[in-house]
């Protein structure tokens, strides 16, 4: 059994690394030459996704849907465990969303330029004064009818505890004035652990709560609406039926 484990990881990693440039020639092919919309080019990252998480044996389970508005845009906000979590949330959460994603992603060939016209927003941390300038960028995106997602961590968290949440994409969600929604990825660290390579099967529940008006919140309490919304997601990991 666990050679069977550690041979179907070791597929997973080949086809992965395999499979992501030709997805990315995909997105520029729907974007650059048939001049589809940004949402309608998110079928090949999905599908790139998806295929990760079936030759992977992941399965994933998303609850609470319910609770958002469609047509409405929100800022997700939720726990890092592990590099899986983006395959699952790409693969499996039905909604159309862009990540807020570090700058020097969009510098890899092929991936780069995909991930830049996909819509996604690069954040530039290399100095405070071009960080803002990022997230003002951001913020402006999210006004105009874009969903993200965010890890307010900022890193993956080794021993699956909760850290704190950082104030940055707090700032985001105030001046854009949209609702932030408390996300919960539960499994995810079983499947990758921070440090490991070759993925495991299981099960990734992906649980949304309520969510949170921002419009009580100035910009003075960014830190206030970070602590709030990392209660929620605790409340949130800690229910039943979720994996650990």
């Amino acid at each position: 059994m666990a050679l069977f484990s550690y041979l179907r990881g070791f597929l997973a990693v080949v086809f992965a690394v395999l499979i992501t440039p030709f997805s990315s020639l995909q997105a520029l092919l729907y974007l650059l030459v048939l001049r589809t919309s940004e949402q309608t080019a998110q079928v090949a990252p999905r599908t790139w996704a998806r295929l990760i998480l079936a030759v992977s044996g992941v399965k994933v389970r998303v609850e609470g849907m319910e609770k958002l508005e469609s047509g409405k845009s929100y800022i997700f906000a939720a726990n890092h465990q592990s590099q899986f979590d983006i395959f699952c949330l790409q693969g499996s959460f039905e909604w159309d969303f862009r990540w807020l994603a570090k700058k020097e992603l969009f510098r890899i060939p092929i991936f780069g330029p995909a991930l830049r016209r996909s819509g996604n927003i690069p954040i530039d941390r290399s100095s405070g004064r071009k960080s803002m300038v990022s997230l003002n960028e951001a913020a402006q995106r999210i006004k105009g009818g874009c969903s993200v997602v965010i890890f307010p961590e900022g890193t993956r968290s080794v021993d699956g505890n909760l850290l704190d949440f950082k104030a940055g994409g707090m700032m985001i969600a105030i001046k854009a004035g949209v609702g932030v929604v408390p996300m919960a990825i539960c499994g995810t660290r079983h499947i990758l652990p921070k440090g490991k390579i070759l993925p495991r099967a299981g099960e990734v529940v992906i649980r949304l709560g309520d969510p949170l008006d921002v419009s009580g919140y100035s910009l003075k309490e960014k830190q206030k609406l970070a602590d709030d919304l990392r209660w929620q997601v605790a409340e949130l990991l800690g229910q039943e039926g979720c994996p650990s």
